[in-house]
């Protein structure tokens, strides 16, 4: 049975944010009137279901979300149909036909904005809609896991990454975690060198055998990939999992992959008054693959290894991404040499450190059936020639023993990052830190964030990751004399914040 009152029928693009999807919700419901009753729900597509701008429009408004296949809405007449919809899923409208499924009365007809069509119907009397759906209870995040303090539903726009802040401009760059002046000459010249061997299939077992010696484990161990994002795909499509949990804040990849898949991911959610540290009794029992980072990006925190050991058990896979774990010195924590953990799955990428984010390049450690499974879903020829010969560059002893040194100067670098940013009193920021960039909280980061752009400086925003808000930035460790400059241009941004009328 479903309940009378409002419905809204909300059609939207990929990766729309629950901003955008809130303010056209809102100014639509402003054109219904406020005696036109309360809202109930809101419909729309079943492929757009678990859109993180809906869901999160949903949860803000309190209401769930219900999803109708396209021939349930191709079946519902729509007064204002437009031609592209109707070529893409055969309704003229979405919002219009999502809205009236289950309505009499269209009372605001279609309304847009750049990536949101919303319109808001009556539904007059209850009525059973069973047959109608895709589903015979409403979709709704917070049916995934029983209610606990630490879980959170959909929300931010999972596909932000922090290239989107400098992409085609001229900013010095605080967004991205890629060492600067990466990758080194000799790496280059590696790379040029494999360029002759195009024509030729790429093998890819001298890097295997690379990365396995590099971590002491037999090679039937150790999975290539093109970077640590195809590997979040692998295991999201090709691993068995009912009930998988992100803990987060942490890299969004993992859940967007997750969900792409179908799957309905729950959230651990670690809190800021905590220090972001993680209780392993917060992830619930029948967790049957657990993902967390390590360090963890965006908050730079450590787990202690001992830490995530209790999260592993019999029956469930626990991935650990340890991307950034090559620029802790002594690589402190790690698990990636492990192999008496029980369902262990560590990731590695060489992107970071060796600046081949363009060259995609990671790998995947953990027992040889699960290594064995992921293979099998990926493509043939999955790594290219050049991206096989900077990994096995890479593990060479005097790629190591620079890697290693370059931990050092990042951690001698974001002390004085740190050091710099307490002569701020409005800042707060995530200590210890132990990764090539920290978080930090102010008031009107948002605001600051621009300033700092009109002054040539990019910084990551911090509320596209779940359980962060628009009062966060991340920022790379730089050099000294970059880190100076930055400090001077955040002084000045927060002397330029416009004050705010009082009363």
């Amino acid at each position: 049975m479903t309940r009378a009152g409002l419905v809204v029928g909300v059609g939207a693009r990929r990766g729309v944010l629950a901003e955008e999807v809130l303010g056209l919700i809102r100014r639509t419901l402003q054109e219904a009137g406020p005696e036109a009753g309360e809202v109930v729900e809101l419909a729309t597509l079943d492929t757009k279901a678990d859109e993180p701008g809906i869901l999160g429009a949903a949860e803000r408004l309190g209401v769930p979300v219900r999803s109708y296949t396209a021939g349930a809405l191709a079946e519902v007449s729509v007064p204002h149909p437009s031609a592209v919809p109707r070529e893409a899923v055969a309704t003229g409208s979405v919002a219009e036909a999502a809205a009236l499924v289950d309505a009499g009365e269209l009372l605001v007809p279609k309304r847009k904005s750049a990536s949101v069509t919303c319109a808001v119907a009556r539904r007059s009397t209850p009525a059973d809609t069973s047959a109608s759906t895709n589903r015979s209870e409403p979709f709704t995040m917070a049916a995934m896991l029983p209610p606990t303090k630490h879980i959170e539903s959909a929300g931010p726009d999972l596909r932000h990454h922090g290239d989107a802040e400098v992409r085609g401009l001229d900013l010095t760059d605080l967004a991205v975690n890629v060492r600067t002046g990466t990758p080194p000459d000799w790496l280059r010249q590696r790379i040029a060198a494999s360029l002759g061997s195009l024509a030729a299939y790429p093998d890819g077992r001298p890097a295997r055998t690379a990365v396995a010696g590099r971590h002491g484990l037999p090679e039937e161990r150790v999975l290539l990939t093109a970077g640590a994002a195809e590997a979040f795909v692998l295991i999201a499509r090709a691993l068995p999992a009912r009930r998988p949990v992100v803990v987060h804040p942490q890299f969004t990849e993992p859940e967007a992959a997750l969900r792409a898949a179908g799957h309905e991911v729950g959230r651990v959610v670690l809190r800021p008054e905590d220090g972001f540290r993680l209780d392993p009794a917060a992830v619930p029992e029948d967790a049957d693959l657990v993902v967390v980072g390590n360090p963890t990006n965006p908050t730079s925190v450590l787990h202690p290894a001992g830490v995530l050991e209790q999260l592993a058990r019999p029956g469930r896979t626990l991935v650990v991404d340890e991307a950034f774990m090559d620029a802790v010195p002594g690589e402190r924590e790690a698990l990636c040499g492990r192999t008496d953990v029980p369902g262990l799955v560590v990731l590695r990428s060489l992107t970071k450190t060796w600046g081949l984010a363009g060259l995609r390049i990671g790998y995947v450690l953990a027992d040889p059936a699960t290594v064995s499974v992921l293979q099998e879903a990926q493509p043939l020829w999955p790594v290219s020639s050049p991206a096989l010969a900077a990994a096995e560059a890479c593990m060479e002893p005097r790629a190591l023993v620079e890697a290693a040194d370059a931990a050092d100067r990042i951690a001698v670098d974001r002390a004085h990052l740190l050091a710099g940013l307490a002569e701020f009193s409005e800042v707060r920021v995530v200590e210890p830190a132990a990764g090539p960039f920290v978080l930090l909280r102010l008031e009107r980061a948002d605001e600051v964030r621009q300033l700092l752009r009109s002054r040539g400086f990019a910084a990551r925003r911090g509320d596209t990751f779940p359980g962060l808000g628009s009062e966060w930035l991340r920022l790379a460790v730089r050099d000294r004399v970059t880190t100076n400059r930055f400090l001077q241009a955040f002084d000045l941004a927060l002397q330029g914040l416009p004050r705010r009328a009082v009363g």
